[in-house]
Protein backbone atom coordinates (compact mmCIF):
# COMPACT_ATOMS: atom_id res chain seq x y z
CA UNK A 1 0.00 0.00 0.00
CA UNK A 2 1.50 3.46 -1.07
CA UNK A 3 -0.27 6.54 0.67
CA UNK A 4 -1.55 7.98 -2.43
CA UNK A 5 -3.16 4.56 -3.03
CA UNK A 6 -4.60 4.14 0.66
CA UNK A 7 -8.35 3.23 1.76
CA UNK A 8 -9.95 5.95 3.64
CA UNK A 9 -12.76 4.73 6.15
CA UNK A 10 -15.04 8.15 6.79
CA UNK A 11 -17.77 7.54 9.38
CA UNK A 12 -19.80 10.90 9.23
CA UNK A 13 -23.69 11.80 8.70
CA UNK A 14 -22.88 15.24 8.18
CA UNK A 15 -23.82 15.68 4.06
CA UNK A 16 -21.89 18.62 3.84
CA UNK A 17 -18.81 17.46 5.50
CA UNK A 18 -19.00 14.13 3.53
CA UNK A 19 -19.00 15.96 0.07
CA UNK A 20 -16.06 18.21 1.04
CA UNK A 21 -14.07 14.79 2.49
CA UNK A 22 -14.98 12.26 -0.23
CA UNK A 23 -13.80 15.67 -2.55
CA UNK A 24 -10.79 16.35 -0.62
CA UNK A 25 -9.53 12.61 -0.78
CA UNK A 26 -10.76 12.03 -4.18
CA UNK A 27 -8.79 14.83 -5.26
CA UNK A 28 -5.67 13.39 -3.60
CA UNK A 29 -5.50 9.75 -4.93
CA UNK A 30 -7.32 8.32 -1.71
CA UNK A 31 -9.53 5.65 -1.83
CA UNK A 32 -12.95 6.23 0.02
CA UNK A 33 -15.60 4.44 1.55
CA UNK A 34 -18.29 5.90 3.58
CA UNK A 35 -20.25 5.04 6.50
CA UNK A 36 -23.72 7.47 8.02
CA UNK A 37 -23.60 5.74 11.13
CA UNK A 38 -21.65 4.22 13.93
CA UNK A 39 -22.50 0.77 13.06
CA UNK A 40 -22.16 0.70 9.66
CA UNK A 41 -18.74 2.17 10.23
CA UNK A 42 -17.65 -0.70 12.49
CA UNK A 43 -19.18 -3.31 10.10
CA UNK A 44 -17.27 -1.74 6.79
CA UNK A 45 -14.36 -1.12 8.82
CA UNK A 46 -14.29 -4.97 9.18
CA UNK A 47 -15.03 -5.74 5.57
CA UNK A 48 -13.05 -3.10 3.83
CA UNK A 49 -9.92 -3.18 6.10
CA UNK A 50 -9.16 0.68 5.45
CA UNK A 51 -5.86 2.21 6.04
CA UNK A 52 -7.34 4.56 7.97
CA UNK A 53 -10.12 5.86 9.59
CA UNK A 54 -11.66 9.54 9.90
CA UNK A 55 -14.19 9.86 13.01
CA UNK A 56 -17.15 11.63 13.33
CA UNK A 57 -17.99 12.08 17.22
CA UNK A 58 -21.68 12.94 16.86
CA UNK A 59 -23.23 10.43 15.03
CA UNK A 60 -26.66 9.65 15.25
CA UNK A 61 -26.85 5.89 16.75
CA UNK A 62 -23.02 5.09 18.32
CA UNK A 63 -21.07 8.15 20.25
CA UNK A 64 -17.92 8.60 18.28
CA UNK A 65 -15.81 7.74 21.91
CA UNK A 66 -17.60 4.09 21.64
CA UNK A 67 -16.43 3.77 18.31
CA UNK A 68 -13.00 4.85 19.30
CA UNK A 69 -13.37 1.78 21.34
CA UNK A 70 -14.32 -0.78 19.35
CA UNK A 71 -12.34 -0.09 16.94
CA UNK A 72 -9.06 -0.30 18.88
CA UNK A 73 -10.44 -3.82 20.38
CA UNK A 74 -8.93 -5.31 17.00
CA UNK A 75 -7.81 -2.44 14.61
CA UNK A 76 -4.46 -0.56 14.54
CA UNK A 77 -4.55 1.48 11.85
CA UNK A 78 -4.69 5.34 12.85
CA UNK A 79 -8.31 6.88 13.79
CA UNK A 80 -8.28 10.63 13.22
CA UNK A 81 -11.36 12.24 14.80
CA UNK A 82 -13.00 14.90 12.90
CA UNK A 83 -15.68 17.35 15.22
CA UNK A 84 -17.56 19.89 16.25
CA UNK A 85 -17.23 19.23 19.75
CA UNK A 86 -13.97 21.53 20.73
CA UNK A 87 -14.45 20.67 24.89
CA UNK A 88 -10.42 19.36 25.98
CA UNK A 89 -12.20 16.74 27.94
CA UNK A 90 -13.56 15.15 24.66
CA UNK A 91 -10.50 15.71 23.22
CA UNK A 92 -8.29 13.60 26.10
CA UNK A 93 -10.86 11.24 26.27
CA UNK A 94 -11.05 10.06 22.52
CA UNK A 95 -7.44 10.32 22.16
CA UNK A 96 -6.65 8.28 25.17
CA UNK A 97 -8.93 5.26 23.85
CA UNK A 98 -6.74 5.28 21.18
CA UNK A 99 -7.37 8.15 18.55
CA UNK A 100 -4.47 8.46 16.78
CA UNK A 101 -5.58 12.35 15.73
CA UNK A 102 -8.20 15.06 16.30
CA UNK A 103 -9.65 18.01 14.33
CA UNK A 104 -11.85 20.30 15.68
CA UNK A 105 -14.76 21.60 12.88
CA UNK A 106 -14.40 23.79 10.86
CA UNK A 107 -11.30 22.71 9.19
CA UNK A 108 -9.49 23.33 5.86
CA UNK A 109 -8.65 20.77 3.44
CA UNK A 110 -4.56 21.49 3.27
CA UNK A 111 -4.39 20.75 7.28
CA UNK A 112 -6.46 17.43 7.20
CA UNK A 113 -4.40 16.22 4.38
CA UNK A 114 -0.95 16.77 6.42
CA UNK A 115 -2.83 14.94 9.44
CA UNK A 116 -3.68 12.07 6.89
CA UNK A 117 -0.54 11.95 5.32
CA UNK A 118 1.67 11.71 8.95
CA UNK A 119 -0.30 9.30 10.21
CA UNK A 120 0.06 6.82 6.81
CA UNK A 121 4.06 7.28 7.24
CA UNK A 122 3.79 6.35 11.08
CA UNK A 123 1.98 3.37 10.14
CA UNK A 124 4.28 2.26 7.08
CA UNK A 125 7.71 2.77 9.60
CA UNK A 126 5.58 0.82 12.50
CA UNK A 127 5.23 -1.78 9.91
CA UNK A 128 8.69 -2.37 8.74
CA UNK A 129 10.34 -5.54 9.79
CA UNK A 130 13.48 -3.30 10.88
CA UNK A 131 12.27 0.11 12.31
CA UNK A 132 14.23 3.02 10.97
CA UNK A 133 17.05 3.94 14.03
CA UNK A 134 16.67 6.90 12.38
CA UNK A 135 14.56 9.46 12.60
CA UNK A 136 14.27 13.14 10.81
CA UNK A 137 11.82 16.17 11.58
CA UNK A 138 12.91 19.28 9.91
CA UNK A 139 16.97 19.93 11.21
CA UNK A 140 16.12 17.37 14.26
CA UNK A 141 17.46 13.92 13.60
CA UNK A 142 17.61 11.00 16.49
CA UNK A 143 19.75 8.04 15.93
CA UNK A 144 17.74 5.19 18.03
CA UNK A 145 20.63 2.54 17.52
CA UNK A 146 23.17 5.02 19.41
CA UNK A 147 21.16 7.37 20.85
CA UNK A 148 21.92 10.20 19.60
CA UNK A 149 20.68 13.75 18.81
CA UNK A 150 21.16 16.09 16.60
CA UNK A 151 19.77 19.83 15.61
CA UNK A 152 20.90 21.33 12.27
CA UNK A 153 23.86 18.80 11.92
CA UNK A 154 24.89 19.37 16.12
CA UNK A 155 24.94 17.19 18.27
CA UNK A 156 22.85 17.64 21.87
CA UNK A 157 23.11 16.04 25.01
CA UNK A 158 20.16 14.99 26.73
CA UNK A 159 19.30 13.47 29.98
CA UNK A 160 17.95 9.86 30.04
CA UNK A 161 14.54 11.23 30.55
CA UNK A 162 14.77 14.12 28.29
CA UNK A 163 15.51 11.40 25.56
CA UNK A 164 12.97 9.08 26.22
CA UNK A 165 10.32 11.77 25.94
CA UNK A 166 11.93 13.26 22.68
CA UNK A 167 12.19 9.76 21.43
CA UNK A 168 8.50 8.70 22.11
CA UNK A 169 7.41 12.46 20.16
CA UNK A 170 9.80 11.54 17.52
CA UNK A 171 8.36 8.18 16.94
CA UNK A 172 5.12 9.75 16.70
CA UNK A 173 5.17 12.58 15.07
CA UNK A 174 2.32 14.29 13.97
CA UNK A 175 0.60 12.66 16.51
CA UNK A 176 -1.40 14.55 19.28
CA UNK A 177 -0.20 13.06 22.55
CA UNK A 178 -2.10 13.34 25.52
CA UNK A 179 -0.05 14.38 28.98
CA UNK A 180 -1.31 10.64 30.44
CA UNK A 181 0.02 9.17 27.40
CA UNK A 182 3.66 10.53 27.78
CA UNK A 183 3.62 10.65 31.30
CA UNK A 184 3.01 6.52 31.14
CA UNK A 185 5.84 5.80 28.45
CA UNK A 186 8.61 8.18 30.06
CA UNK A 187 7.68 7.86 33.90
CA UNK A 188 5.41 4.67 34.27
CA UNK A 189 1.94 4.27 35.03
CA UNK A 190 2.46 5.51 38.56
CA UNK A 191 3.23 8.97 37.52
CA UNK A 192 0.42 9.65 34.83
CA UNK A 193 -1.06 12.25 36.38
CA UNK A 194 1.72 14.18 37.66
CA UNK A 195 1.80 16.42 34.49
CA UNK A 196 4.49 18.89 36.22
CA UNK A 197 7.32 16.50 35.14
CA UNK A 198 6.20 16.86 31.84
CA UNK A 199 5.92 20.95 31.53
CA UNK A 200 9.76 21.13 33.32
CA UNK A 201 10.92 18.74 30.57
CA UNK A 202 8.86 19.96 27.75
CA UNK A 203 10.62 23.42 28.81
CA UNK A 204 14.11 22.00 29.06
CA UNK A 205 13.71 19.85 25.44
CA UNK A 206 12.47 23.07 24.23
CA UNK A 207 15.54 25.59 25.33
CA UNK A 208 17.86 22.98 23.90
CA UNK A 209 15.82 21.78 20.28
CA UNK A 210 14.43 24.86 19.07
CA UNK A 211 15.91 27.90 17.72
CA UNK A 212 13.35 30.22 19.87
CA UNK A 213 12.11 28.33 22.92
CA UNK A 214 9.44 30.92 23.35
CA UNK A 215 8.07 30.75 19.75
CA UNK A 216 8.54 26.30 19.39
CA UNK A 217 8.48 25.30 15.54
CA UNK A 218 8.35 21.66 16.38
CA UNK A 219 7.84 21.00 20.09
CA UNK A 220 4.28 22.31 20.13
CA UNK A 221 1.42 22.55 22.83
CA UNK A 222 -2.21 20.90 22.18
CA UNK A 223 -3.74 23.21 24.68
CA UNK A 224 -5.35 21.28 27.80
CA UNK A 225 -4.45 17.92 26.20
CA UNK A 226 -0.89 17.66 25.63
CA UNK A 227 1.74 18.07 23.13
CA UNK A 228 2.95 17.08 19.29
CA UNK A 229 6.06 16.81 17.50
CA UNK A 230 5.10 18.95 14.31
CA UNK A 231 6.37 18.28 11.13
Amino acid sequence: MTELHAKVLVIEDEPQMQKFLRACLSAEGYRVVEALTGKEGLDLARTHNPDLVLLDLGLPDIDGTEVTKSLREWMTKPIIVISARGQEDDKIRTLDLGADDYLTKPFNAGELMARIRAALRRTSRAGQDQPDPILMVGDLLIDLENRRVMRDGEEVHLTPNEYKLFAYLMKNAGKALTHRQLLKEVWGPAHATQTQYLRVYMVQLRHKLERDATRPRYLVTEPGVGYRLKG
